[in-house]
């Protein structure tokens, strides 16, 4: 009896109008938070959780306060399995229902990959220049660079989340250990001591005479966290200094260890790719007369070594460049030399035709299940005619 019910609640209409009015009204919070918030912490808060936590003032606790993006797809999409076969089960005659229900469970696993393995970067161009990797905005990586061989470099990067997480790091390509001395999630660095602001603690580089300011993250949507951190390099025969490294540097502070000349940087993350983008001509055209834009577009050569592939191609505003299981959209160009420098936004979405998909096939459901009741109507007026 227990499992009956069980069976006939997940199965229900009761639960699933339950979580279409959850769904609204965490659209509807979820849009009146980003005004303080900022869309990624809300992103990261309403739609990719199981609960909405609300943090308590002055305890550093959080309580659930509504279910998450997560927990109500997730029930959502169990309701959907229990409703059907339920009440449609297998049969020949329910074959178009079969299609509409697999078609919206296809949106929802779908937009689930699309959460998880969505990952979005951006490509800086300057006219003449070649990359063949993308950097994440929004993530950064303790980059220690060994540039002894003046042909190719060895760098380990080390994630962000590792500095966070405090301790020593041990990498197998590197003959020191990195620990971490401090870590500041955003920060802001001065010559001089400001109102809050405390001296750095580094012995090594350019840190050594800067003075730090902690602030809060940054969450806006044009906005992005400067982080920094304070790391002690300890080789085998005792420290070797310690370094401050910060987003808000950028540059590569030299060191030398064991005849080996090596760099270090905290950098936004990297994702190197087989091929490579030479931007060869940046256009940004506006309205005659105004300073409205009209087209923004970037003629760019491809090059890939392993198969020789060598062509040019133009990414328009509505004309991105597919390639490689990554998509290639242009993004901005500066505004004090449009005609230099080239922004793309580089998307990877292996889950970006499931929306196109589940739409197709909830289209072909309704229109087999259309003609299933068309044909059966047909076929009982037939007799009544006769």
């Amino acid at each position: 009896m227990l499992l009956d019910r069980t069976v006939r609640f997940l199965a229900s209409l009761r639960l699933t109008v339950v979580c279409l009015a959850f769904a609204i009204v965490l659209v509807f919070a979820g849009t009146m938070a980003q005004v303080d918030q900022g869309i990624y912490a809300v992103q990261a808060n309403y739609f990719r959780s199981l609960f909405v936590r609300w943090p308590v003032p002055h305890t550093g606790w959080s309580i659930p306060v509504l279910p998450g993006g997560y927990l109500v797809g997730g029930v959502l999409l169990v309701n959907l399995l229990f409703a059907h076969f339920k009440r449609f089960g297998l049969r020949w005659n329910k074959t178009g229902l079969l299609m509409i229900h697999f078609g919206l469970i296809l949106l929802l696993l779908g937009q689930l990959a699309t959460d998880l393995l969505q990952r979005e970067s951006t490509m800086l161009l300057a006219k003449g220049q070649t990359k063949n990797y993308s950097e994440d905005m929004r993530l950064n990586e303790l980059a220690i660079t060994d540039t002894t061989d003046a042909k190719n470099d060895q760098v380990v990067a080390i994630p962000e989340k590792m500095l966070a997480n405090g301790g020593e790091i041990r990498h197998p390509a590197l003959p020191f250990t990195v620990k971490v001395i401090n870590y500041w999630p955003n920060c802001r660095l001065f010559t001089n001591a400001v109102p809050g602001s405390v001296p750095v603690t580094a012995t090594q580089g350019v840190g050594a005479a800067l003075h730090v300011l902690t602030e809060p993250p940054a969450t806006g949507m044009d906005d992005r966290s400067l982080p920094g951190a304070v790391v002690e390099l300890i080789g085998p025969r005792g420290p070797l200094g310690t370094w401050l490294v910060s987003a808000m540097l950028g540059a590569r502070q030299p060191f030398v260890f064991d005849n080996h000349n090596y760099t270090i940087a905290l950098r936004p993350a990297r994702y190197e790719q087989p091929f490579s983008l030479t931007l060869l001509e940046p256009r940004h055209d506006v309205y005659a007369g105004t300073d409205i834009p009209k087209n923004f577009s970037s003629r760019v050569r491809l090059r890939r070594p392993d198969t020789g592939e060598d062509r040019e191609v133009v990414i328009r505003m509505n004309n991105p460049l597919r390639y490689g299981g990554l998509t290639f959209y242009q993004y901005q160009m500066a505004a004090e030399s449009p005609e230099h420098t080239s922004t793309l936004q580089v998307v990877r979405n292996p889950g970006w035709l499931t929306p196109y998909l589940s739409c197709a096939l909830i289209f072909v459901g309704l229109l087999v299940q259309f003609l299933i009741h068309l044909i059966g109507f047909v076929k009982r007026r037939k007799p009544s005619e006769a």
